[in-house]
């Protein structure tokens, strides 16, 4: 959106940013300069003025993704100043916490979004520049729906494979399977009859 707009010309949602003042101050993990607080319709964020990325606390990024009214208003956020194309980030490089200064975790969000972004557990994620909307296009396109029928498709294969070996080592837990050696019985076996012959042969 351009600085102006009151509707995105894409999408047609509003624009609902606006700066809060008098936010304790927070460094951008990438660039080391303070970040700007934001609200986004309802959701209070952090944005970086330079590399544009943004941060958001664990509780309204899950609000974010559950709140349609939440996703069309990051979908409407007017920018300060038209956007240029982002930056490829040509080396991957972990990066800290605004709040606890420790190192976050890289995640592919719901493990098929395609879009990686940094968390930390215990305070929020990073996003850098228009990962936070790709992640809402991915929600609202049923993407989250998806991962969890391929999470589900996969722990009834899982459980399908834990039955199958189950089943297949009850069939060997018979008396004649217990009766007849192992392959470790075999082998200590050999090992026996090798060295009675090494001992019949030195006399």
């Amino acid at each position: 959106m351009f600085l102006g707009a009151k509707f995105c010309s894409h999408c047609g949602a509003p624009a609902q940013r606006t700066e809060l003042e008098g936010a304790q101050k927070q460094l951008c993990p990438r660039c080391k300069v303070p970040l700007e607080a934001v609200a986004v319709g309802t959701s209070n964020l952090r944005e970086c003025p330079k590399c544009e990325g943004i941060w958001a606390d664990t509780a309204s990024f899950e609000q974010i993704c559950a709140d349609r009214e939440k996703q069309a208003a990051v979908l409407g956020m007017a920018q300060t100043v038209p956007q240029a194309e982002a930056e490829i980030i040509e080396q991957v490089r972990y990066i800290p916490c605004p709040l606890c200064h420790k190192l976050m975790n890289r995640v592919n969000f719901a493990h098929c979004s395609h879009v990686v972004v940094d968390v930390c557990k215990g305070h929020g994620t990073w996003f850098d520049k228009n990962e936070l909307r790709q992640i809402v296009e991915f929600i609202r396109a049923g993407g989250l729906e998806a991962s969890r029928a391929q999470q589900i498709s996969q722990m009834e294969e899982a459980e399908r494979r834990l039955n199958t070996e189950r089943a297949a080592g009850s069939a060997w837990d018979t008396p004649a399977a217990r009766s007849s050696p192992s392959a470790l019985d075999l082998a200590v076996g050999v090992e026996s009859v090798a060295h009675l012959l090494k001992d019949f042969f030195r006399k």
